[in-house]
């Protein structure tokens, strides 16, 4: 069993016992719960200039502790998991490419306006949404090792995240279809800026 295998599955473990935490403590405050699932597009860059691209599904559920006719505000947890690949290339311009996984989860709070921003809120067409928190992601990444040359490593990162994004009615209840925007600002390891593009169906 190696190394990576443990660790990956240490942090799916506390990963794990975070969201149970959180939707126990949530449920118990909350004035009601929405959720939503669809796929996301994640681009990472670090102060080395490596680069890593992944896509995978996405999972949002929220919880909304302020309501009125028109807005809420709201605590939720968009979950992506998916696959990452890095490219790296050395001085002598040679390109190397890795396959590996990505998980970015950020606890956020919302100001949500318009359609979407509570179960009630039917009549908007349209609607929006923007918000601040702070997230943890891990992603495998190629670095240039000097005495190794370029190496693939996985990397654990914590930071400021920030994310808005447009809502689009679908019939004649609540749901939605979401457009989401994002980016984490990493404080440890190569200190990466990632980039989130999302997809949402909010149900």
């Amino acid at each position: 069993m190696s190394l990576i295998f443990l660790i990956k599955t240490s942090i799916m473990k506390k990963m794990m016992i975070f969201l149970v935490v959180f939707f126990a403590v949530s449920t118990a405050f909350c004035q009601s719960f929405m959720q939503g699932a669809g796929v996301t597009v994640l681009v990472g860059s670090s102060k080395s200039g490596n680069v890593s691209y992944g896509e995978g599904l996405t999972y949002s559920p929220r919880f909304n502790f302020i309501e009125t006719q028109s807005l809420s505000v709201s605590v939720g947890i968009p979950l992506s998991v998916g696959i990452s690949s890095s490219i790296s290339t050395d001085a002598y311009d040679y390109q190397t490419t890795s396959i590996g996984f990505v998980i970015n989860a950020p606890l956020m709070i919302n100001l949500n306006m318009g359609r979407g921003s509570t179960k009630e809120n039917t009549e908007s067409k349209f609607g929006y949404f923007v918000g601040a928190g702070f997230g943890y992601h891990h992603g495998d990444f190629l670095v240039d090792d000097y005495i190794n040359g370029v190496i693939a490593r996985s990397s654990n990162t914590f930071g400021p995240d920030a994310n808005a994004g447009l809502r689009f009615g679908v019939g004649r209840k609540h749901r939605n279809i979401e457009v989401r925007f994002s980016y984490m600002k990493g404080l440890n390891e190569d200190k990466p800026n990632i980039f989130g593009v999302a997809g949402l169906f909010n149900f």
